[in-house]
């Protein structure tokens, strides 16, 4: 074991959290009399953690840079809110029902507002000196306060057609054919990086993994890329609106029912897509070692020239954008947007960061690590709810986790000094 992750050179921290996850999913789904590695609920599982996945990975730069950010349910709430207006009673009026462009404007309009959010919370702590902890705190009571205000505390809904498949469904979903392509697609990624990683490696003259270290880590990726596709693909449409489906196609009702799949839903792919974006840009650009700088000596890093003050700025207006696109994927699920939207997902948020390696001490996080986090969590409150505990006792547990992992994060500082 040991030659072989000094071999792969894959992070025992990742390893360990994926283990956690495969004991609690087998747990509960002991205790669940089956329920809860069944397509179906796994399906559900990956739609319910995309809204927070997404948060999560800019959460692990804020982290990062030893601050932190309480608001962003609330923002997520208010932007919802706003982009909810746009679409059920603004746009209609002004582009008429069911315009293309509606969704469009909603949600370009939901990104600016969620970034200027952000930045105005970012120059507020990198100009004015106030802790992260007090600015983000007053946002986390101004915006909700201000998602009431916007419709009396109206439900506004529903949301524009084209809208709503951000938020799954079994119109929100690829389907089979287009999920194999997809996964395929990710394969071939996977083996293009490692050769590419092993040709850069080989161009600098680093130390080279074992060819069949190489091999294995791509068979690995792929094989879980593959079983993903697999489970996804195995979750079929409700048989009433595979019914409808078949009279307006003119489809002749099979015998035995017809087998329509879901597929991987648009809310995961927008997920993955943001994933993939924000790993980029943390080891890839010159942002992401700013930032990383920053968390690991802010005073070094000004003195090396780094603007530490507007890179907190667009930390947080990046972190904005971020709320901005869980809210679509939550407002499309809901298909309407509530004054209650977004509550405690900044626990759920900061939980999944620190659950998946981010270290509140600064200087350290992955984007990978707390997107698993945010499974993780979802999957403690999935696996809860089937099991029929109490909401009270489901937020009891969350709260014992999140300690847990902070002190195992102290614990694994210490050993690693």
């Amino acid at each position: 074991m040991k030659r072989l992750l000094r071999a792969t050179e894959l992070d025992t921290r990742l390893l360990g959290m994926i283990g956690a996850m495969l004991i609690i999913w087998i747990g509960f789904d002991i205790f669940t009399g089956g329920l809860f590695l069944t397509p179906r609920n796994l399906w559900n599982l990956s739609v319910q953690t995309a809204s927070v996945a997404v948060m999560a990975t800019g959460m692990v730069l804020v982290i990062v840079t030893r601050n932190i950010d309480l608001s962003v349910g609330s923002i997520l709430g208010f932007v919802g809110m706003i982009m909810g207006v746009l679409q059920a009673e603004i746009l209609p009026q002004i582009l008429g029902f069911e315009h293309p462009l509606i969704w469009v404007i909603a949600l370009a309009a939901g990104l600016l507002l969620g970034a200027a959010i952000g930045a105005l919370h970012g120059s507020i702590i990198a100009f004015l000196n106030v802790p992260s902890f007090i600015v983000t705190l007053g946002g986390l009571l101004v915006w909700r306060g201000a998602t009431w205000f916007v419709t009396s505390g109206r439900t506004v809904a529903p949301m524009d057609a084209t809208f709503r498949l951000m938020g799954g469904g079994t119109n929100g979903s690829i389907g089979a054919t287009w999920s194999w392509i997809v996964g395929l697609l990710a394969c071939a990624a996977i083996v293009a990086i490692i050769l590419n990683s092993r040709r850069q490696r080989y161009r600098f003259g680093f130390p080279l993994r074992p060819v069949w270290a190489e091999v294995f880590l791509s068979g690995v990726g792929c094989a879980i890329v593959l079983v993903a596709v697999w489970v996804v693909n195995s979750y079929p449409w409700p048989i009433n609106i595979a019914r409808n489906y078949a009279e307006a196609n003119g489809i002749a009702w099979p015998e035995g029912g017809l087998f329509i799949a879901h597929g991987i839903a648009v809310p995961v792919l927008v997920a993955l897509a943001v994933g993939i974006v924000m790993t980029f840009i943390s080891t890839r650009l010159r942002f992401g070692r700013y930032v990383f700088a920053i968390g690991g000596n802010p005073e070094a890093a000004e003195l090396a020239g780094i603007k530490t003050r507007w890179v907190t700025v667009k930390i947080f207006a990046l972190m904005g954008a971020l709320c901005a696109i869980a809210a679509a994927i939550s407002t499309a699920r809901l298909n309407a947007a509530t004054n209650a939207q977004g509550e405690l997902d900044e626990l759920y948020t900061i939980a999944a960061a620190v659950i998946g390696g981010t270290s509140l001490a600064g200087g350290t996080g992955t984007i990978a690590g707390a997107m698993l986090g945010a499974l993780v969590m979802q999957s403690l409150q999935s696996g809860m709810v089937l099991l029929g505990i109490d909401t009270p006792f489901q937020r009891i547990v969350v709260g014992i986790v999140l300690v847990v992992a902070v002190w195992l994060d102290t614990i694994y500082r210490g050993r690693s000094r």
